[in-house]
This record gives C-alpha cells, structure tokens and sequence, in this order.
C-alpha cells in the first residue's frame, strides 16, 4: 500500500472508531432507535469509503505492476483475486 493511502485510511478508521464508541453510548444510554440506526449507517459508509481507497490503491498499484510485467500467470492471479475480492464485497 502506497504510503498517502495508508495515512488517509488510518485518519478514516480512527475516525469510524470514534463513531463506535459514540454508537456503543448510543445504546447504553438507550437513545432513540432510528437515531442509532443512522449512525449505523454512516459508520458502514465511511467503512465502504476506506474499502474503495484500499482497492483504487490496490488496483493502481499491484495490479497495474502484474500488467506491466508481461507475466501472464500473475497477471491471471491478480484478475482472480479482484473478482473474488468485488464479489465478497457485494454480498
């Protein structure tokens, strides 16, 4: 992983972290529901938005060096494992 992806993804995790936190007080104060259920969901986007910079990281750099190298057993290898990677991501 590219050095800025690593530092951008871990600002964006300690960040989901701190959002945890406050989801866990949420329910041990026994806040209103749909409130908690919101939160839920801005936690799975902003986990969905670190995903998608792994991959574009992924994609850009490991990939595109399987490409270039002309070897056509890594380049299948690394086509497999992004499918296989996209499909678990979608279930």
């Amino acid at each position: 992983m590219q050095k800025i992806t690593q530092t951008s993804c871990l600002k964006r995790l300690n960040r989901i972290e701190g959002q945890v936190r406050g989801l866990a007080r949420m329910v041990e104060e026994d806040r209103y529901c749909i409130d908690i259920v919101t939160q839920i969901s801005a936690v799975r986007a902003a986990l969905r938005r670190v995903e998608e910079e792994v991959l574009r990281d992924h994609v850009g750099h490991c990939v595109q060096h399987a490409m270039a190298s002309g070897n056509a057993t890594e380049q299948k290898r690394k086509i497999a494992e992004l499918v296989e990677v996209l499909s678990r991501t979608n279930r």
